[in-house]
């Protein structure tokens, strides 16, 4: 297994036009079987995937095929290790974290507010 970790280059407006292609590269490696989670750093600095190959020289030539990297808006590292363990409860856990985090989100930005003139 590997952990691929994506380190922003350039301005979070260039990262957030490029997002619909770099989702597509994901959706394509999900689809292949090769992904199996991914989502932004905390606080937005890049991004994390975790993955399986047969190599990392797998890896490092489907991560030239992110368009954050091949744009030169990402820089990557690729971390490889043996998972020998797991949570038999991983999907839920996944599940309650993306819940906790939107949840978490939604309070620091508080109430919205409507500008009136």
């Amino acid at each position: 297994m590997f952990v691929i970790e994506l380190i922003y280059r350039a301005a979070l407006a260039d990262i957030d036009a490029n997002m619909a292609a770099h989702v597509a590269f994901l959706n394509k490696y999900y689809d292949a079987g090769n992904f199996l989670v991914s989502g932004r750093k905390i606080p937005r600095t890049g991004g994390v995937i975790v993955a399986i190959a047969d190599s990392e020289q797998q890896i490092e030539a489907i991560i030239q095929n992110d368009p954050f990297v091949a744009q030169r808006l990402a820089d990557y590292r690729i971390m490889q290790f043996r998972a020998s363990q797991r949570a038999a409860d991983l999907q839920a856990r996944v599940e309650r974290d993306v819940l906790n985090t939107t949840r978490s989100r939604a309070r620091k930005a508080g109430p919205s507010r409507t500008r009136r003139s």
